[in-house]
């Protein structure tokens, strides 16, 4: 099973968006996935509908261990996309992991309980920094960070996510090292200048860079994405053709080319996605 967490320090980068996107173009494409929502707002539990709602979830999952998928594991009407549910509404699991022997690893240490059942866990984390976002990481292939082509999002990726990925370095010891990094630029808007500005300098930064690299791929700022959010489906099944008066491709394409960079070893299935496939 392939761990990957979606992560960033700011809020507001489209976390979420891009968690339930691609874990539904991926279960569109046949995989079968988890996805984790360890933010204590609920965004991503509430995406999608559910067919099937487990009693438990999230807190109980990392505070009383519990692994029985039929108690913690709900179904979304997507075919193939589950969910383990938010449920800390209180913020209680950062405290109870902060003083716990195991508190950064206690992911890590569960997820061969779902091997089995699944090919891909995609956790969705909080937009700050906590015990949580760093647990998630660690028990993570790679983390994914969107970042939107703004000054401010910049200047908090050096200060924020960075310098936590440095911070668990001493992991490291352990032989558990801080995982690849990969860039998301989200939310783009082409046209304006300084856009094309900051993501060139977001690329010379990192070029040649160890275990950081900026993804090919760019989410532009589309309607799409909202409406997809609105209806409860992935962006894929709403726009599956190029408008002719816009110039970026659509979003069926752009998730393809994302999912297909981050994982190419399921690149046949990817392809073979159309977005015309019904929600059960």
């Amino acid at each position: 099973m392939r761990v990957v967490s979606v992560v960033s320090t700011k809020g507001g980068v489209g976390k979420t968006t891009v968690t339930a996107n691609l874990g539904g173009l991926l279960a569109d494409a046949g995989l079968r996935v988890l996805l984790l929502d360890l933010d204590s707002q609920p965004t991503l539990s509430s995406y999608y509908a559910l067919s099937q709602k487990a009693d438990a979830g999230a807190f109980e999952f990392l505070a009383l261990n519990l692994t029985t998928p039929a108690q913690i594991v709900s179904k979304t009407v997507v075919t193939g996309l589950d969910l383990i549910l938010s449920n800390d509404d209180q913020s209680r699991l950062s405290t109870l992991l902060l003083h716990a022997p195991d508190g950064r690893l206690r992911l890590r240490n569960l997820l061969d309980n779902f091997g089995p059942r699944y090919d891909l866990l995609l956790i969705d984390t909080q937009g700050a920094r906590s015990v949580l976002l760093e647990m998630a990481i660690l028990a993570s292939d790679f983390a994914l960070s969107p970042i939107t082509p703004e000054m401010l999002a910049a200047r908090e990726l050096q200060r924020g996510t960075l310098k936590l990925l440095s911070e668990l370095e001493p992991f490291r010891h352990l032989g558990i090292p801080p995982p690849p990094l990969r860039l998301l630029l989200n939310q783009v808007n082409a046209i304006r200048v300084d856009t094309r500005m900051i993501i060139r300098g977001l690329r010379e930064t990192f070029a040649g860079a160890n275990n950081i690299s900026v993804l090919d791929t760019v989410i532009p700022d589309r309607v799409a994405y909202l409406n997809a959010a609105s209806l409860g489906l992935p962006v894929h099944r709403v726009e599956t053709r190029q408008s002719r008066e816009r110039r970026p491709p659509s979003a069926l394409k752009t998730m393809q080319a994302l999912a297909i960079e981050l994982f190419p070893e399921w690149r046949e299935a990817i392809f073979a996605v159309t977005g015309c496939a019904e929600v059960q």
